[in-house]
C-alpha cells in the first residue's frame, strides 16, 4: 500500500532549493515523508504565497522533496518556564547539517523542506535556526531572512522567571541581535568550538559561556569548606586568610586556569562571597566588588562604573569575566548596558543576542529595565564621546610649541616670582594651532617663488636706446605652425597660408597676436597694436589674415582627429563609467569585465570566512553514504543542575 503523506502547511521558499514548514503535532517521521514523495503518491505541496486555483502545471511540480526535522535532535533545555532560543553550538550544528545536504550529491535534484512540529515553541526554533543560516551562511541581511516567514505567526519567546511572560523577544531580535554582534566582531564562527562550548557550560566543569571576544559570564564559583571556615572566622577572630583554603572544586579550578589562560584582566563578583577573591588577585587579575540583590536592577552608580571598568580593560586588549549567582540575571543586565552604550544594541537585541549565547540571561523585570534605560545608555555613550573628542582637543593644544622668548625678556623675568609674572603688552608672535602648520609652512616657505612675465630681476626696468634695426633683428621668432585644415575649401586657403609664413618673417608680436587669435581658450595674451610684420625686402604683408573662426576650426579638427585616433587604438581601455552604455546603446566590454571580476572575488571572499561550514563537518555531522543521508551526532545534553530557586532567589 502506498504511504500517503499527511498535510502540511504551504511551504516558505528561503532558497530554490531550500523550503520551511510544519506538519499537526505529533509530525510524522522523516522516512515516511520521504517515501511518499518519492513514489509520487504525495503530491507537490503548495508553495505559500501562490494561488490555490488556476495555477498552470510546471516541469518544476515534478521535482522530489527531501524532508528533515532537527525537532528531537536539538531541543532547549529550560530552567523553569523558557523554552527558546537555542543556543549558539545549536544554531553552529544546525548550519553545517543544512550546508551537508545541500552539498550531498544525491540530493543534487530535490527540494530540501525542513519541518517541525505545529508546536509553537518548537516552530519558533526550528523556523530561527533557517533563518539564522540564511543570514549566517548565505549572507542575507536580517530582514531578507525574515521575509518567507513574515506571513506567519510564531509564539514569542520568554524568559526563565516565574509566573506569566510581560516582556516579549521575537525570532526578529535574535536575527538582528546575531546580525549586530557580527557586524561589530563579536561573533565569529570560524573561532568557535562546539566542544569547547558545551564541555564548560556544565556546573561541574565551571559554567561559563562567552558573551563576546572581551566577556565571559559566569555562575560564582563556590567552595564550602571557604564558607564554613569564614563564617566561623567572623565569630572567632582568629584563624588567618590562608588557613581558609582548602581542597577547591574541580569547576573552580578550572575556572582559574582558564581565565588565566585567556587574558582575563578583572573579575567582577555581583553577589555574596562564596569564595575567596585573593585567589583570582594572586593570578594577577582585578577583582572588584559591585554586589546588588538577586532579581533587582543595578543603580546608576554601578552601572556606570562597570562600564568605566569594562571600557578600560576591552581598549587594553584584556577580557572581563563576570558572575553572579547562577551568572544569569544580574550579569547579563550590566553586560547588556555595555552593549547598548558601547555598540548601539537595543534592549530585545543585546537580550536576543545574549539569549543564544548564554540561554536564561536576564530574568524578570530586568528585561523592562534594560528597554527604558536603554535610551539613557545611549545619551551617556554621545556624552561620553563629546568628553573624548575636548579631551584630545585640548591636549593637542597643550602639547603645541610655543614660540621662543627673546633672551632679554627671559632675563628680565628669571628673577621675578612666578605668581607676580605679568604677560608683556607688546606685540608676541602668534602661537601657531598645532605642529603639522607648522612643517607645512616651512615647506611652503622653501618653494621658491614662479618668475614673473615681463619682470626683471631689478628693482626697476632700464630704458635702452635701440633702433628699429636692432629692435626687428631681435624680435624674431620662429613662424606659428597650424594643423592642416581637411575642408576642402580651406586648402586654398591653407595654402595661400604656408606660403605666406615661408616668406614672413614674424616678430614676437605677430605670433603673440596669431596665439591670440588661433588658441582660443590659451588665456591672456599681451599684443601690440602698433607692431605690423614685414617681408624680408621691407614691405608690409599682404597675404591673406588669419581669423579666428579658421584658427579655430584647424584647432578643433586637429583635436576630432586626436581623440579620434586615441578611441581606435587596440586595447586601449575606456573611460566610460562601469556599466554606463555609449551612445549607440552598448556597454563596454572592459567594464563588464572589471564587474565579473569583482564579482568573483566577492564571492571567493565569502567562501574563504565561511570554511568553518566544511573543515568542521565531520565533528558535527555523520557524513553520507550510499545508503544514508547525512544526521547530525548524537547531541551532548547541557546543564543544568540549577533549578528555579538558584535563577531568582
Amino acid at each position: 500500500m502506498a504511504a500517503i503523506q499527511p498535510p502540511c502547511e504551504p511551504l516558505c521558499m528561503f532558497h530554490d532549493r531550500l523550503y520551511f514548514t510544519t506538519f499537526p503535532h505529533p509530525p510524522p517521521s522523516a522516512d515516511v515523508l520521504n517515501r511518499a514523495s518519492n513514489e509520487g503518491t504525495s503530491g507537490a505541496p503548495r508553495m505559500r504565497g501562490q494561488s490555490t486555483v488556476g495555477s498552470p502545471a510546471t516541469p518544476e511540480d515534478d521535482t522530489p522533496y527531501y524532508y528533515f526535522t532537527i525537532d528531537e535532535q536539538l531541543s532547549y533545555l529550560s530552567f523553569y518556564l523558557d523554552w527558546g532560543p537555542l543556543n549558539i553550538a545549536q544554531v553552529y550544528k544546525t548550519c553545517i547539517y543544512i550546508h551537508e545536504l545541500l552539498e550531498d550529491e544525491d540530493l543534487t535534484n530535490h527540494r530540501l523542506v525542513l519541518y517541525s512540529s505545529s508546536d509553537p515553541r518548537r516552530k519558533a526554533n526550528a523556523a530561527l535556526l533557517m533563518a539564522l543560516y540564511v543570514m549566517i551562511v548565505q549572507r542575507r541581511a536580517p530582514w531578507e531572512a525574515f521575509h518567507p516567514l513574515a506571513e506567519l505567526e510564531f509564539m514569542p519567546f520568554r524568559d526563565a522567571g516565574r509566573g506569566p511572560s510581560d516582556f516579549n523577544l521575537s525570532i526578529q531580535d535574535c536575527l538582528w541581535g546575531i546580525w549586530k554582534a557580527m557586524q561589530n566582531g563579536l561573533c565569529d564562527m570560524n573561532e568557535f568550538s562546539v566542544d569547547e562550548y558545551e564541555f564548560y557550560e556544565k556546573v561541574e566543569n565551571g559554567d561559563w559561556n562567552w558573551i563576546t571576544p572581551n566577556f565571559i559570564a559566569f555562575a560564582s564559583p563556590f567552595d564550602p569548606l571557604w564558607v564554613k571556615k569564614d563564617k566561623d572566622r567572623k565569630e572567632t577572630t582568629g584563624s588567618s586568610a590562608t588557613s581558609l583554603r582548602g581542597r577547591m572544586p574541580t569547576s573552580f579550578q578550572n575556572c582559574l586556569d582558564y581565565f588565566e589562560k585567556k587574558n582575563v584582566k578583572a573579575v567582577v563578583r555581583l553577589n555574596q562571597e562564596l569564595y575567596d577573591k585573593d585567589l583570582f588577585e594572586e593570578r594577577g587579575m582585578k577583582h572588584v566588588e559591585m554586589y546588588f540583590d538577586d532579581g533587582t536592577n543595578p543603580s546608576d552608580e554601578i552601572v556606570r562604573r562597570f562600564i568605566d571598568l569594562s571600557d578600560q580593560v576591552v581598549d587594553s586588549g584584556g577580557v572581563v569575566a563576570v558572575h553572579c549567582k547562577a551568572g544569569l540575571g544580574r550579569t547579563g543586565t550590566l553586560i547588556g548596558a555595555y552593549l547598548i552604550w558601547k555598540y548601539g544594541f537595543t534592549a530585545h537585541e543585546a537580550i536576543g543576542f545574549m539569549r543564544i549565547v548564554r540561554p536564561g540571561s536576564v530574568v524578570g523585570p530586568q528585561q523592562q529595565y534594560m528597554y527604558l534605560k536603554q535610551l539613557e545608555w545611549v545619551k551617556w555613550a554621545a556624552v561620553d564621546e563629546i568628553r573624548k573628542t575636548q579631551a584630545a582637543a585640548a591636549l593637542a593644544a597643550v602639547s603645541v610649541v610655543a614660540p621662543a622668548t627673546p633672551p632679554a625678556e627671559t632675563q628680565e623675568l628669571e628673577d621675578v616670582p612666578m605668581d607676580i609674572v605679568q604677560i608683556p603688552t607688546r606685540d608676541l608672535p602668534p602661537v601657531t594651532p598645532s605642529k603639522h602648520v607648522i612643517a607645512g609652512t616651512a615647506k611652503a616657505r622653501e618653494i621658491t617663488p614662479p618668475g614673473q612675465p615681463r619682470k626683471t630681476p631689478t628693482a626697476k626696468r632700464i630704458a635702452v636706446d635701440m633702433d628699429s634695426d636692432e629692435e626687428e633683428e631681435n624680435d624674431v621668432v620662429q613662424p606659428l605652425k597650424l594643423g592642416p585644415p581637411k575642408s576642402p575649401v580651406k586648402r586654398a586657403t591653407r595654402s595661400r597660408l604656408v606660403n605666406s609664413e615661408r616668406a614672413t618673417r614674424v616678430t614676437r608680436s605677430t605670433a603673440h597676436a596669431g596665439l591670440q587669435d588661433a588658441g582660443a581658450g590659451l588665456g591672456p595674451v599681451r599684443t601690440s597694436a602698433n607692431r605690423i610684420p614685414r617681408l624680408a625686402g621691407g614691405a608690409s604683408t599682404s597675404g591673406a589674415p588669419v581669423t579666428r573662426s579658421k584658427a579655430a576650426a584647424a584647432a578643433a579638427a586637429a583635436g576630432k582627429t586626436r581623440r579620434g585616433a586615441a578611441s581606435k587604438a587596440p586595447g586601449s581601455p575606456s573611460r566610460l563609467p562601469t556599466l554606463i552604455p555609449n551612445k549607440k546603446g552598448q556597454v563596454n566590454a572592459n567594464s563588464l569585465n572589471e564587474v565579473a571580476a569583482a564579482t568573483v572575488k566577492v564571492a571567493t571572499a565569502s567562501t574563504s570566512r565561511d570554511t568553518w561550514v566544511t573543515d568542521n563537518a565531520e565533528a558535527v555531522v555523520v557524513p553520507a553514504t550510499k545508503s544514508e543521508r547525512p544526521g547530525l551526532r548524537s547531541i551532548r545534553r547541557r546543564r543544568s543542575s540549577l533549578g528555579p530557586a538558584d535563577v531568582l532567589v
